[in-house]
């Protein structure tokens, strides 16, 4: 097959929700999935099959999530920057509710609602001043960030929001950030949520939704497959203290579906510099932009000669005419030639989501994998 591509593990992907799912229901959570983490149709239409809610931070997301299948009354909408026309779309759908990020967003909300003659369920989020101890580009609940209202903005909401007659306020709404390992991070969160519940006086409202940000192992996938769920639910049911009547949700992306993907790619040429070894491949950045972005780290192997020793250090590089087009620097591989194939591991979340046509190159082509056997190098 014509390389780049991304392969998509489907008997994994499967596996990885019924631990999701099974973990969530020990204490009566629920899961909706973070379409922004990727929006292939083929998986969304497993993962809505499997009974998961949807997460949009778009009015186009929230179109696919009900065209794959995703019932309206599991569909949340959150986001900075909604839109009049995105707002409107929510409201007419009857999604289950729309995340607030400001006094003058609920505004604009309730102005919509009562255009269209509907109501519009709401929950605020708020902004914990939690520090997620991940990379700054996707940390989103520390008060510089842009996410979310203060404390005292929803207090005053929640103390006048019986005059809006357009409005059903129905509970609060967290995030903190992305690729969280150290479930002492999820600790703080819930103990910050319970100092601010208790402030707000807010546990009769039956909604709570504390994001998500799990994250997985970038550095051993095929040994952690599936992401720490059962540490994760534990940790928040430990610590958190919600309201009796209370329903709790999670809006989990990359522990999902991270793990089930993989960018395959095709080594084009070698090169010798009095300093690093190169293996130029035919995937650019715009195929997997996260290393460029974060500097992430992504696990990435030589299938064509998988049995040989590891013998070299290669910066695997893309065509694109960027320095920062770099998968992996210094990375240790066996002795690499043109036409070997390569792998690079992780890329189910944040790969085919965040793909452009820069440089105007084709977007990578998907296949899917049922059986869980990995695709074998054709020379």
């Amino acid at each position: 097959m014509q390389t780049p591509f991304y392969q998509y593990d489907l008997a994994l992907l499967n596996e990885t929700l019924n631990a999701a799912a099974a973990q969530a229901a020990r204490y009566g959570y629920t899961i909706h999935y973070a379409l922004k983490a990727n929006a292939n149709p083929a998986l969304l239409k497993i993962i809505s099959g499997a009974g998961f809610g949807a997460d949009c931070v778009s009015g186009n997301e929230i179109k696919v999530a009900l065209k794959n299948g995703f019932k309206p009354q599991g569909i949340v909408f959150a986001g900075v920057g909604k839109t009049d026309w995105e707002i409107e779309y929510a409201i007419e759908q009857n999604i289950q509710c729309i995340h607030c990020e400001s006094v003058q967003e609920f505004q604009v909300i309730e102005q919509i609602a009562q255009k269209l003659n509907k109501t519009a369920s709401i929950a605020l989020r708020i902004n914990p001043n939690v520090d997620a101890n991940t990379h700054k580009s996707i940390t989103t609940g520390l008060k510089e960030n842009k996410f979310g209202m203060s404390a005292e903005e929803a207090s005053l909401i929640l103390n006048s929001a019986n005059k809006y007659k357009n409005i059903n306020l129905v509970g609060l709404h967290f995030h903190i950030g992305s690729q969280i390992m150290n479930m002492e991070v999820f600790k703080n969160l819930a103990l910050e949520v319970n100092r601010i519940q208790e402030r707000l006086q807010s546990k009769a409202l039956p909604y709570l939704n504390l994001g998500g940000g799990l994250g997985i192992d970038y550095i051993n996938p095929r040994i952690n497959r599936i992401a720490d769920f059962a540490g994760y639910f534990k940790t928040i049911n430990q610590w958190l203290n919600p309201g009796k009547e209370q329903t709790i949700h999670f809006e989990l992306g990359r522990s999902l579906v991270g793990q089930c993907g993989q960018l395959y790619t095709r080594v084009l040429y070698t090169k010798t510099t009095k300093s690093r070894n190169f293996a130029i491949v035919d995937a650019g950045m715009n195929a997997l932009i996260r290393p460029a972005l974060y500097g992430a780290i992504h696990r990435i192997e030589n299938i064509s000669k998988i049995e040989y020793p590891t013998i070299a250090t290669y910066d695997v590089v893309g065509p694109i005419c960027e320095t920062t087009d770099c998968f992996g620097e210094q990375v240790n591989l066996p002795n690499t030639e043109r036409g070997d194939l390569l792998v690079i591991h992780s890329c189910g979340a944040y790969a085919e989501s965040m793909a452009s046509d820069y440089n105007l190159r084709e977007r990578p082509k998907s296949v899917f994998n049922h059986s869980g056997l990995a695709l074998l190098p054709k020379h």
